[in-house]
């Protein structure tokens, strides 16, 4: 054969293998780096990673140098005023453009009187009984494990998950050869979880370091269906706390009830003053800018929702009228109640009238809205239910001169980001991901969540598509947080293909 024609031959070989997978291949190869990479996921799960403990912090973001590292990635330290942001670096080869990877570290504090195990960072594989309980698996070898089973540890799917299955996809790229023809960086951020804070500064000090022609988010969970799913936008958040007040400090509500204004009482009129019995927000202008196309509402038609299947899984038996489905609710701005306090309930439970009242309250935003306008409706809405807004605690002398007071502070942590379905990053993910499973991926136009990525779109231009990869039912941000073994091997079978497509 002249040398020409085996040039050709190499080639094609080599083409046939970046565009298509030969039968059983890649299942193979994510089922071997499932069992491979486990005593890795269970090493970085029992890290503690709440990051109102930046000396925790600071053990994870060691491991994670060491990682990176390990595969010949170069690490740089963006410094912030708590806790770094870490960028990982791996050149393409004959790469022309940059893939930008977003990874997510930190967890939410723990309950440990919540979880159905010893403690959250100690974690612990477990299956079904016949009753259908979760209970540990004896004796567990990762060589004979059951897709169904999961473990259960915090960060295990938001979003330490994530990360593990990067990583044995590297590996699995290496094993096999495969190079992608783009550069990529790695972002990673220990402070998701308190609003990323300090993030977007360091984006905006950082503009050339962290430039990317496009950026993949590799965090939250597929589609309740549990099918290969792609998110092109995501909510951004704001939170606003509330507080009414009656007497300076509770008093018997025997001497005083009557005759002390309740502040629980006010503050719950106050609150329901804001929306309908249908759930929609009633404050005037607040979906001002929200229109959805013909083209918008086909894609959201596309995506195979239940809604039988959602209320049941809700076990509620109506829904709230934002939007006529699931998926239209999360394309308008949300108001929601987050939690509330006042007095004591339980068994701590007193016969008082309370001196305070408190909401906390999120506003999930959506990429037409401007978090700032949405605050000042809601503070202009409270004033004209007759009371006086303050930023603070009331003196003494205002307690005295207004017959209703409340205090609104609020945070705006970052704005919403959307990607167009039909973008470079998006038709390349869709034939990554459709090459995997042998079927195109569920669209989803905006997830009802939020992540902080809105600075590296707005700041560095950067479009941004979300990959997926969990389980729903996860119970992330909560007690016996878990992550579905079967989703952690289709997530590393998921990004073994994003490696090794071309861009």
């Amino acid at each position: 054969m002249k040398l020409t024609q085996t040039i050709f031959c190499f080639l094609l070989v080599t083409t046939a293998f970046s565009q298509r997978w030969a039968e059983g291949e890649l299942d193979a190869l994510s089922d071997a780096y499932t069992k491979k990479s486990f005593p890795s996921l269970v090493e970085l799960l029992s890290i503690p990673n709440d990051a109102f403990f930046p000396e925790d912090l600071e053990k994870n973001v060691q491991w994670c140098e060491r990682e990176f590292q390990h595969r010949k990635f170069t690490t740089t330290r963006i410094p912030t005023a708590v806790a770094p942001l870490l960028l990982a670096e791996l050149n393409g080869k004959r790469a022309k453009k940059t893939v930008l990877v977003y990874l997510q570290i930190d967890g939410q504090p723990v309950d440990t009187t919540r979880w159905f195990q010893k403690n959250p960072y100690l974690p612990v594989v477990k299956r079904k009984n016949e009753v259908g309980e979760w209970e540990a698996v004896k004796d567990f070898e990762i060589e004979s494990f059951d897709p169904d089973w999961r473990i259960f540890a915090r960060s295990a799917s938001d979003a330490k998950g994530p990360v593990a299955m990067f990583l044995a996809a590297l590996d699995a790229a290496q094993e096999k050869n495969i190079h992608p023809n783009y550069n990529i960086k790695v972002i990673m951020d220990f402070e998701e979880e308190l609003g990323s804070p300090r993030l977007p500064q360091a984006v905006l000090d950082n503009r050339e370091l962290l430039s990317a022609d496009m950026m993949v988010i590799f965090d939250g969970p597929r589609h309740i269906t549990n099918e290969p799913t792609l998110v092109f936008g995501a909510r951004g958040i704001a939170t606003v706390t509330l507080t009414t007040y009656g007497p300076i400090v509770p008093q018997h509500s025997g001497h005083y009830g009557n005759y002390a204004p309740n502040p629980a009482l006010r503050l719950s009129r106050l609150l329901a003053s804001m929306k309908d019995e249908d759930g929609r927000v009633t404050i005037p202008g607040y979906y001002d800018g929200i229109v959805l196309d013909e083209k918008a509402k086909a894609i959201l038609k596309s995506v195979p929702d239940d809604e039988t299947v959602i209320r049941e899984k809700l076990q509620i038996a109506a829904i709230d009228k934002v939007g006529a489905n699931y998926q239209e609710a999360i394309q308008y701005p949300s108001l929601n109640i987050r939690g509330m306090q006042s007095g004591w309930i339980d068994e701590k439970a007193r016969t008082i009238v309370p001196g305070w009242a408190r909401a906390e309250i999120d506003i999930r935003l959506v990429l037409e809205s401007d978090p700032a306008r949405l605050i000042n409706l809601v503070r202009d809405h409270i004033q004209d239910q007759g009371y006086l807004v303050l930023d603070r605690v009331p003196t003494k002398e205002e307690r005295l001169a207004h017959h209703r007071i409340a205090t609104l502070t609020h945070e705006i942590s970052y704005q919403s980001f959307r990607t167009e379905i039909d973008s470079e990053v998006g038709n390349w993910l869709d034939s990554a991901l459709d090459k995997a499973f042998s079927e195109k991926p569920i669209k989803i136009r905006m997830g009802g969540g939020s992540i902080p990525i809105a600075p590296f779109v707005n700041t560095l231009g950067v479009p941004a598509v979300i990959v997926p990869t969990v389980n729903m039912d996860n119970n992330q941000h909560s007690p016996n947080e878990n992550l579905r073994l079967g989703n952690y091997r289709e997530g590393i079978k998921t990004m073994i293909s994003i490696l090794a497509e071309k861009l």
